[in-house]
């Protein structure tokens, strides 16, 4: 989204939109999180807690650096003839293709575990920060608010970790490989709305992750494709 077609990042546009984004998010939690989570809970079905599991940043983290040891591993053996099996082929791995950058296991894992990564540590020190009271005080106690600098997880709801870890591994699927971007983007936006719908963070929550996925992805990208 913010990124030119040579990898630069669109520093007007990514400033334009952190503007916006901050006025949506400041209405939102004043007036609009509760009318809107309140309507996404209507539609809290039970595949929810598979993507729970499925999306978290522990398991972008595992699945992603698994990936890339497996994929080392088989290049380590490519390259001195010991290859076990067909996968393991010097093509699929790393060779560039009629030129155009190399769009291969070892750089897409590489490149969304680094991203999920960063996308974790932003969205962890800002929770910690922000300190905002998860929608169960709402539903139980109908309250809601700010406890800044608490580790208690019930106080770091905002920004939505799910969202930020899926939008940054997802995103940065896509930009590797644009046919299928459009599917792969509606997946990180369903996990984002799935959050709201299963009672865990609110809608401004999910945005702020979801910006914050984007963004940390668009950096990666842009770093990695200038070196």
């Amino acid at each position: 989204m913010f990124l030119t077609n040579d990898n630069k990042i669109k520093w007007k546009l990514l400033s334009i939109t952190s503007a916006v984004l901050g006025v949506f998010i400041g209405v939102g939690v004043l007036w609009l999180d509760i009318p809107v989570y309140n309507f996404m809970r209507n539609f809290d079905f039970s595949i929810w807690k598979i993507f729970d599991g499925l999306f978290s940043f522990k398991i972008w983290i595992a699945v992603s650096g698994l990936v890339l040891i497996v994929a080392k591993l088989c290049m380590y053996m490519v390259q001195r003839d010991k290859a076990p099996h067909k996968f393991c082929t010097r093509r699929i791995l790393w060779d560039d293709t009629d030129g155009a950058p190399p769009q291969n296991i070892i750089r897409t894992a590489r490149l969304v575990f680094l991203s999920v990564l960063a996308a974790g540590a932003v969205t962890g020190a800002l929770k910690i920060i922000i300190g905002r009271m998860r929608p169960i005080f709402f539903e139980a106690l109908g309250q809601t608010g700010f406890y800044p600098m608490t580790r208690e997880w019930a106080f770091n709801s905002m920004p939505s970790g799910h969202t930020a870890a899926s939008f940054a591994g997802l995103v940065m699927i896509g930009l590797l490989f644009p046919k299928y971007k459009w599917a792969i983007w509606t997946l990180a936006i369903v996990i984002a709305l799935s959050r709201v719908a299963s009672g865990v963070h609110w809608p401004t929550d999910v945005l702020f992750g979801a910006f914050i996925g984007m963004v940390v992805a668009d950096f990666v990208k842009s770093y990695f494709a200038r070196k």
